[in-house]
């Protein structure tokens, strides 16, 4: 009872809400009865393969999950079901957290270098201008 308190706990921690007012969870966690916690599926709205793939790509590099797929609901839908299962005692919340943040921390790193990238760019172009003078 208490590990599922805990996982309940996590999850709500990972939940955000939508615009206009109207309270949406952007992420469920839908577990099939007489499953264990090892097993899950997460639901995640407003997104599709951009998130999915990538996502299941970070996910997959956990040796502690056995088996992580995403499939989207439908075209005209746009969210997504990720599905997590983990060996040992690990529970799916885990991995799931963890992909989150190597994929953000990934994504920060190529934001900071194309910045540096675009401020270099324009220091060799204003040097440039400064020197044809």
């Amino acid at each position: 009872m208490e590990e599922d308190q805990e996982l309940e706990r996590k999850i709500s921690g990972l939940k955000t809400s939508m615009a206009e007012g109207e309270r949406k969870t952007a992420l469920e966690m839908v577990q099939a009865a007489g499953t264990d916690r090892h097993c899950v599926t997460f639901v995640l709205h407003e997104e599709d393969h951009t998130l999915g793939n990538s996502l299941r790509y970070m996910i997959m590099k956990n040796p502690e999950v056995e088996f992580c797929g995403y499939t989207t609901t439908h075209p005209s839908e746009s969210k997504i079901n990720l599905r997590i299962q983990t060996r040992g005692a690990l529970p799916a919340v885990e991995p799931f957290q963890r992909g989150l943040n190597e994929l953000m921390n990934v994504c920060q790193h190529v934001l900071d270098k194309f910045e540096a990238s675009i401020k270099d760019y324009k220091d060799q172009k204003a040097s440039r201008n400064e020197s044809t003078f």
